[in-house]
This record gives C-alpha cells, structure tokens and sequence, in this order.
C-alpha cells in the first residue's frame, strides 16, 4: 500500500511543477540573461526590506524600480564575473554583514536572519548582493583612483574661508541625481519629481528617479559639515528650511536635487588637519560616485537589453 501511495505522490509532482512553471513570464534579456517576472517580484521584496516607505508605493511604479534594481545588478554582475576570478573573502563578507546589522539596527546574525524569515528573504541572496555591490565600489577604485585630483592647497584656503564665520552648521541631507532622456525638458522633469516627491514622499521619488548610489537609502547622505561642502552647495542650503527641496544643480553626471531633513549649528572646536583630511576623502568619494556611474553608463549602452 505504501509504494501505490509513494507512486500516487510521485505522479503528482511534475504536474505541480509545471503548473507553477507555467506562471513565469519572460519579462527582459540582458545580454544573454534571463529575468523572469518571479526574479521582479523577489527583487521587489528585497527593496522593501531595505526601504520599507516602498510599500507605499503603486504595484506598477514598484516594479519598474525593481526591474531597473535587476538590470543594473546583472549588468555589474557580469563585468565583476570578468575581472574579479576569487570572490570568496571571509574579511570581506563579514564587514558586508555588520553593515547590514548596523542598517537594520540588530544586534547579530540570528536577529537578521529573524527579521529575513518574516520577510520571506533568503539569507544567502541578500548578503551576494551586497557582496557584489562592494565588489563593484572596490572595481572602481582599482580602476579610477590614480584619476582622482586633490587640490589640497585649494582646500586649504576654502577651509579657512569657511572657519572664520561666526556661525557654521551642519546638515543632515537627502539627495536625487537625475538624468534627462532626449525627449525629456528640464524643467518638467523637475516639476515631475517634485510633485511625485510631495505626493508620495522624498524616498520614494529617490527610488524612483535617482541614479546615485544612495537611492538603495531612499537617497539618504546623512550628516554633513558645511566645511566639506563646496561654496555653491553651501550658498544653496544656507536659504533653505528644514524639509526644503533645492532647485536642481547641473553636475556631470546629471541634474542634483538636495533636501535638508535637518540643521544644527556645529558647535566643536575645529582641528584643521583633521578637517582638512576629511575634505580631501569626501571630495575623493564624490570624484569615485562620479567614475562609478559614468562607468556603468558605458557598460549599459554596450549590452544588449530587450524588453518583452
């Protein structure tokens, strides 16, 4: 009786299989890469995991940032696959983690791992992800460092400029660096966001428009010292409220939107120096930010993507 039983339970299999399978639909090919609208729906599920505001968002406008999340993963994925040939580093893996227990305020793996479980997240998944996208930010300093110029007599004399006001301040920041399409007008494009940013939220209009890399942070930068900040940046903010969104500011890579989410006058006393080395490494970052898009800019327009 128990092998007709095993028999009946066998035979049911294949067809539970193909009903499940017959639900994938073929959504884009990247290159020679297969994303299914089952890849789209795990992708979005991760997003909200680390944006939780997503959900808020509409079905359709929810996918698309997913899609655009897989397509720039794949595309990243398969120059890494090419140079680095030994990705397996536990040093490198175990910063990846305490990162994300520090984003997601845990104490340890197994309140990760929790908080994946009710999620419906797998573990492994997420932390490859993240593996490749600090893979990608090691790439880009092998490959654009010894690109990088610091003026740091100019620094200098900017610092001094900025330390002998009165008053300085620092900001706790949100940014939106958007592109124009060839069919796109500026200034449409920037009421566009603005009114989806008010309708929705800042976060949202960053996941939805920006293609820096702190859009995986709802476009979060966080605290910054005014005497990091160039003068034009500094000009901008100082006229600005709390909750305040800037008029867009040309930069190479496209069009930057800041928001000040907070503002509190610096009341340290500043060491020079000290001061001085972190607007050489902040000014660094933002040249690698720029490398790093214009790079992948290039990667994009040289690989096949078709949509069905």
């Amino acid at each position: 009786m128990k092998k007709v039983f095993m028999l009946i339970i066998l035979s049911i299999i294949p067809f539970q299989v193909c009903q499940g399978y017959s639900k994938i639909e073929i959504k884009y090919k990247i290159g020679d890469e297969i994303v299914t609208n089952l890849d789209i729906l795990d992708e979005r599920k991760y997003l909200i995991f680390l944006r939780p505001s997503l959900k808020d968002l509409k079905e359709k406008e929810l996918s698309k940032i997913a899609e655009n999340s897989i397509i720039r993963e794949i595309i990243k994925k398969k120059e890494l696959n090419q140079i680095f040939k030994d990705v397996e580093n536990s040093d490198f893996i175990e910063v990846i983690k305490k990162n994300l227990f520090k984003f997601k305020k845990v104490k340890n793996e197994s309140e990760f791992k929790d908080l994946l479980n009710k999620a419906n997240i797998d573990y492994d998944k997420i932390i490859l992800k993240m593996k490749y996208e600090a893979m990608w930010n090691e790439l880009i300093f092998q490959k654009y460092s010894s690109f990088i110029k610091i003026d740091k007599k100019t620094l200098s004399e900017e610092l001094k400029t900025k330390i002998s006001k009165n008053k300085k301040y620092e900001y706790n920041l949100s940014e939106i660096l958007f592109e124009l399409e060839s069919n796109e007008n500026l200034e449409e494009k920037y009421k566009k966001i603005l009114i989806y940013a008010n309708n929705n939220s800042f976060k949202n209009a960053a996941a939805k428009f920006s293609i820096s890399n702190s859009s995986i942070k709802g476009g979060e930068i966080g605290w910054i010292k005014e005497t990091l900040l160039s003068e034009v940046l500094v000009k901008i903010l100082v006229k600005m409220k709390k909750n305040d969104i800037s008029k867009y500011i040309k930069y190479p890579n496209g069009y930057l939107l800041l928001k000040i989410n907070d503002r509190r006058e610096m009341k340290q006393i500043i060491d020079i120096n000290r001061e001085l080395n972190e607007m050489s490494n902040f000014e660094k970052n933002r040249q690698l930010n720029q490398f790093s898009m214009l790079f992948y800019k290039k990667l994009k327009q040289n690989i096949t993507i078709n949509e069905y």
